[in-house]
């Protein structure tokens, strides 16, 4: 029958209404359902309760054959912008044949959604078209686009340019039947009877769908999600928290995933699961363009086992033996990945060396080297690596490729975790995107991983700051708290971490990452302890100077300050106080304040002199401390410091 009881509310102010609904005699529209305006209601279909169909003004709304509008719908247009629907009108909103908008959708005009589409639970579509047969999952957001027809949108999709639009895959037969069943489900009934009808086969349904989607909403879910991310040109990340962290939003990022390959970033994602069993772990989608994440999602709780990643996509080894042997034929479980790589460092002349590291040591960074692995060949170089792995059962175990002459990593992989898996394929780091070239920094210092956290965070707009603590202090989580790093790229920032670790051989030093909108600490990395086998030259600054030319925390040269004068760098500070009429203090610190950040004031430089004058007098008074380290502040007129640079050190 029927439903010709149609709810009218008045629309918004300042709005008119032009026409009345013309609904067709077969559709079923709820008494709770609220429609306004010129909609266009065609054959059979259904408007569930609690929909929201409003066109005010010269707004006209479409909606086709047979198509589903769930509950809690709203459709709703702008005054200004039209669509061309298939009948060759122009409507605010054209919905065609056999479509399905289901729970809570959001659907604005100018809109157009092709026959046979779907529209998953929450999702939002503005100035946009849909082509034909499109499916787009829960939680998305089409805005600017025209989807093609027959493209699949995965859940939690964000799809604001042509381009990505242009890349979404096509619609598979599992995905059409997924939605058929999710529609046959929901069909609202139209009478008692039918209702019964429906509830009937509502068991048969959930069954057949329960032996052919048992893990889409677990494992096959993250397939899909990684698979449709990559089609999309999108970088694959993951963090993880405990419970405490969670709660406090306190989420720390987990080794980058250089690969695009959906093997091997499938095989990482489940290396990163099965580390952080206990915790919670999310999947993030990064749009490497845009500098920004394009999906967060929750894929692992601590009281979930960790799950497996296995089926089409994927295929993960599990041994009962502590570690896994790797030959140069390409047996063992890492599929010859490991051995090919190998293999392609050696015959460019690099370097095989290997790193360990226990659980702790693992998740706070601190891999231990284990040298370079002897061998005048390929099949000698594998003979040691299994012999390491074997001397480190239990233990995680990566293998690094090095370049001896440009001095920089050329790969790295973890062939060993202590579950006794195996690591991904390894992959170039230079062929990563959005990678930090290794010659803006020294191994083993800071890694190539740590370049890739450092060009992530600031994709995010983070700011990234250092913090150092002795032992004692380190045990008793006592940091001291470095002003926050300034650098233009993440060379820059890069260089300035490589100077720091050489100032403070024998201290903990971490990398802070810090949101500065919502004042929260994003990553907590341990990158250095006491007693590195080797830290980098001591080479310019800190870090560049900022726009003003100042830079918080840098050095104005590694040497000390010469009889004839101060150095170019220091000079530069001061003239740069000087012409903005800042005040200049001098500090200095023996070596065990130095580490504890207690700096002593050394005096104060009259103001108003002239620009030689002044580096006199700076020369003179730090002279006074030789032996010492002697640093330049500079100071505005509300007392707040502009400039903390070390201009003279031991």
């Amino acid at each position: 029958m029927a439903a010709q009881s149609v709810s009218a509310t008045s629309p918004a102010l300042g709005s008119r209404i032009v026409a009345e609904p013309k609904i067709h005699d077969s559709a079923y529209v709820h008494v709770f359902s609220n429609l306004v305006g010129d909609v266009r209601v065609g054959e059979n279909v259904i408007i569930a309760p609690g929909t929201s169909i409003r066109a005010t003004d010269s707004m006209s709304f479409h909606i086709g054959a047979n198509t589903n509008v769930q509950d809690g719908v709203v459709i709703h247009g702008l005054a200004s912008g039209r669509v061309q629907g298939d009948d060759g009108q122009v409507y605010s909103v054209w919905i065609g044949q056999n479509t399905a908008i289901t729970h809570m959708a959001l659907v604005n005009g100018p809109a157009y959604v092709g026959s046979d589409c779907f529209i998953g639970f929450r999702t939002t579509v503005f100035n946009a078209r849909l082509g034909r047969g499109s499916i787009v999952m829960m939680h998305c957001l089409i805005q600017d686009v025209e989807i093609p027809p027959g493209r699949f949108v995965p859940s939690g999709s964000i799809i604001t340019t042509q381009q990505q639009a242009d890349r979404l895959p096509d619609v598979t037969p599992q995905d059409q039947q997924f939605v058929k069943h999710i529609i046959g489900v929901t069909q609202s009934p139209r009478s008692s009877s039918h209702c019964a009808e429906v509830s009937a086969s509502i068991p048969p349904i959930k069954n057949d769908m329960a032996s052919t989607y048992q893990s889409k909403s677990a494992s096959t879910e993250v397939v899909d999600h990684v698979r449709q991310l990559l089609a999309q040109g999108y970088r694959i990340g993951t963090e993880h928290a405990n419970k405490r962290q969670f709660q406090n939003g306190g989420w720390k990022t987990c080794a980058p995933i250089q690969s695009t390959s959906e093997s091997a970033v499938l095989s990482e994602l489940q290396g990163c699961l099965s580390d952080h069993g206990g915790e919670y772990v999310r999947l993030i989608g990064i749009d490497p363009k845009a500098k920004k994440r394009v999906l967060e999602k929750i894929i692992q709780r601590p009281e979930e086992a960790p799950m497996s990643l296995n089926g089409a996509a994927v295929s993960r080894s599990h041994s009962n033996s502590s570690h896994v042997s790797i030959s140069s034929n390409g047996a063992g479980s890492t599929d010859g990945s490991a051995a090919a790589q190998i293999r392609q460092v050696v015959n460019r002349g690099g370097r095989i060396s290997v790193e360990f590291a226990n659980k702790r040591q693992f998740q706070n960074g601190g891999w231990q080297s284990g040298g370079f692995l002897s061998g005048s060949n390929e099949s000698a170089i594998m003979s040691a690596l299994n012999q390491f792995m074997a001397q480190h059962s239990g233990e995680y175990v990566r293998v690094v490729g090095v370049d001896p002459v440009a001095k920089k990593r050329l790969m790295e992989t973890i062939v060993q975790r202590p579950n006794g898996q195996s690591g991904g394929s390894i992959t170039p780091i230079a062929a990563a995107a959005n990678s930090v070239s290794a010659s803006h920094f020294s191994a083993p210092s800071v890694s190539a991983d740590l370049a890739s956290q450092v060009q992530q965070l600031l994709n995010q707009g983070a700011a990234i700051g250092l913090e150092f603590a002795d032992q004692r202090r380190y045990r008793a989580s006592s940091w001291t708290t470095v002003p926050t790093l300034s650098g233009r790229s993440a060379g820059d920032i890069l260089s300035t971490i490589n100077r720091f670790i050489a100032d403070h051989p024998n201290d903990y030093i971490r990398v802070i990452g810090v949101d500065t909108k919502a004042k929260k600490r994003l990553v907590e990395l341990t990158i250095s302890r006491p007693g590195n086998q080797s830290t980098p030259a001591l080479t310019q600054s800190y870090s560049a100077p900022s726009s003003n030319g100042y830079s918080n925390g840098s050095t104005a040269s590694s040497a000390p300050l010469s009889s004839g004068g101060l150095n170019a760098k220091a000079a530069d500070h001061v003239r740069n106080l000087v012409r903005s009429g800042h005040k200049l203090t001098l500090e200095f610190a023996d070596v065990r304040r130095y580490k504890i950040n207690s700096w002593q004031t050394a005096g104060v430089i009259p103001s108003g002199g002239s620009e030689s004058s002044t580096m006199n007098q700076v020369q003179a008074l730090a002279g006074q401390h030789a032996g010492s380290y002697v640093r330049l502040v500079g100071t505005d007129g509300s007392k707040r410091r502009v400039l903390e640079a070390v201009i003279q050190k031991p």
